[in-house]
């Protein structure tokens, strides 16, 4: 087997390709060139190649990667895309690598691009001569926006992987399980007219607050019917996240737009409470003659739980030391349990220093990680 230039290099050389993932078009990159490096690491290390375009207009790509042949397997999962950045408050370039106080510092080190070099190290350590079960790289684009390259996946069908490890960092330990989110709009549509008459107009600003005293009821009676004592928070919640309406103090507001969240936690399904929060709406609509449009800003991701008697989670604990945990983000893993992977996010770094200037790596970290995959290979393809 040919050899990788090590992780060091290799990480920066991903720090150096920038991929930032947005909702706004001005931040917004193309993946493409992370894809093409991580794909020519993989074919060096005799890994066939299959790189899937996602979106063609902004120009996002999925890459699978496989070395060796027949069922089961372990799939290495992680995004290309990182967030924006603030370049004047780092206090290094972030698109290089900077290495001091035994920190690889950079955008995406942590979050989460420094996986893949951990990954592509760790099947170095192996004897891939010997595989019995295919090793997967997948690589992943929009994951921090809309998860298109995982949407993408499922809908064109995963491998059929006995395992997976999505290398979000969690500082080493095993993650079992994670909130869902939904993120989604209202639009309450009135009359507009000379604020001295009342009736010359309707009111979608006092339409919306009624909205909102339903959905605050809404929030209360969740907490209450839906705890789940593994999360730090154990209810779900719901925020109202931002309101726009009106134009001017002395016009009746003829229009007014809500966006919330809704961080579920596992077994409840989003179609449902979507369902539940139309069926509040619609009352309402009728009772204040206004025209209520209920959307989503995406598509949402699904509460993850891995199976009850994971053969894989027993393994991170017993490699980690750590008991699985819950946490509160969301990331990739729902889309791969629902393919009947057995999935576990373990991963190097911290998620406090992601989504943050001067995100870094610790050195310390590094190394363990390494092992652990190795391990992980070991027992599921050799």
């Amino acid at each position: 087997m040919k050899h990788l230039p090590g992780i060091k290099q290799n990480l920066s050389t991903l720090l150096s390709l920038p991929s930032i993932s947005s909702t706004l078009d001005e931040y917004d990159m193309s993946n493409k060139a992370v894809i093409d490096q991580l794909a020519s690491w993989c074919e060096t290390l005799g890994f066939s190649i299959d790189i899937q375009c996602v979106d063609e207009t902004r120009k996002k790509y999925n890459l699978l990667a496989t070395l060796g042949k027949g069922p089961g397997g372990l799939i290495l999962s992680g995004h290309t895309d990182t967030v924006p950045c603030n370049i004047e408050k780092w206090q290094s370039d972030p698109f290089s690598l900077t290495d001091k106080h035994n920190r690889f510092y950079g955008l995406g080190s942590c979050d989460m691009k420094g996986f893949f070099a951990l990954a592509l190290a760790a099947v170095e350590k192996v004897d891939t001569n010997k595989l019995i079960a295919p090793i997967f790289i997948l690589a992943t684009a929009d994951e921090e926006t809309s998860m298109t390259g995982a949407r993408a996946l499922a809908s064109l069908g995963l491998p059929k992987a006995r395992a997976a490890i999505i290398g979000e960092p969690t500082g080493l330990k095993p993650i079992n399980m994670h909130k869902g989110i939904l993120m989604e709009g209202i639009k309450i549509t009135g009359q507009a007219g000379h604020s001295s008459d009342p009736s010359l107009g309707n009111n979608a600003m006092d339409a919306m607050h009624t909205v909102m005293g339903e959905l605050i009821n809404f929030r209360d009676e969740l907490k209450h019917t839906h705890q789940h004592t593994a999360f730090s928070v154990p209810s779900p919640t719901l925020n109202l996240g931002c309101i726009h309406g009106g134009d001017n103090p002395n016009r009746i507001c003829g229009q007014c737009e809500l966006h919330f969240d809704l961080r579920t936690i596992p077994g409840m399904s989003s179609n449902d409470l979507r369902a539940q929060i139309q069926q509040r709406l619609d009352p309402i609509a009728k009772q204040t003659q206004t025209n209520i449009e209920f959307y989503r800003l995406f598509d949402g991701v699904e509460a993850f739980a891995s199976a009850e008697h994971s053969e894989l989670v027993a393994l991170a604990e017993k490699l980690s030391g750590h008991g699985a945990e819950a946490v509160a983000f969301a990331t990739e893993a729902p889309f791969l349990a629902a393919a009947n992977i057995d999935t576990v996010v373990m991963g190097a770094g911290s998620i406090d220093q992601a989504h943050q200037p001067d995100e870094f790596l610790a050195h310390d970290q590094i190394q363990p990680m390494v092992n652990y995959i190795e391990q992980f290979i070991k027992h599921y393809c050799l």
